[in-house]
């Protein structure tokens, strides 16, 4: 009776995640869409007017949108393979991180040089994700066959 007691808790834990991970997608899809039309809206307005200082830093807040709105598709990618698999893609989270750290580099603000520290934790975090990717593409390619089927569920019997 406790193995049913801990199957049913289980199974409520499962659909609860499943439900939370939806909502949240279905509001970061809306926050995208939004988003990525203000941006359109920012920049067609901007580009109408022959007067827009492109060289100065309205290109780099371009940048920095756009690569926002990029980490949130990596997200969305994020909380779709969950769905998809029930596993969470540890290379796609780091690939995320790597272009949220990249994006960080990109709009840092002139004058940024002088912040040594600054820079070196960017630095030692570039070099911390990249180790860290390289270790995982590595073990993840030397596992034989790779899996083309989703994770079974806990509620899966075993064979």
């Amino acid at each position: 009776m406790n193995s049913l007691d801990d199957s049913r808790y289980l199974a409520l834990i499962d659909r609860a995640e499943r439900w939370i991970a939806k909502v949240l997608g279905l509001v970061l899809l809306v926050v995208m869409l939004v988003a990525a039309a203000q941006l359109v809206w920012q920049v067609g307005w901007a580009i109408a007017n022959p007067a827009t200082p492109w060289l100065s830093d309205k290109l780099t807040r371009v940048l920095g949108d756009l690569l926002n709105i990029l980490i949130a598709v990596e997200v969305l990618q994020n909380i779709t393979s969950y769905l998809r698999r029930h596993v969470v893609q540890i290379e796609l989270v780091l690939i995320t991180a790597m272009t949220a750290v990249a994006r960080k580099v990109i709009v840092l603000p002139p004058g940024a040089e002088s912040k040594p520290q600054l820079l070196a934790g960017l630095g030692v975090a570039v070099l911390a994700l990249a180790a860290a990717y390289w270790l995982v593409r590595a073990v993840n390619r030397r596992r034989m066959p790779a899996r083309t089927r989703p994770a079974r569920s806990f509620q899966d019997r075993d064979l």
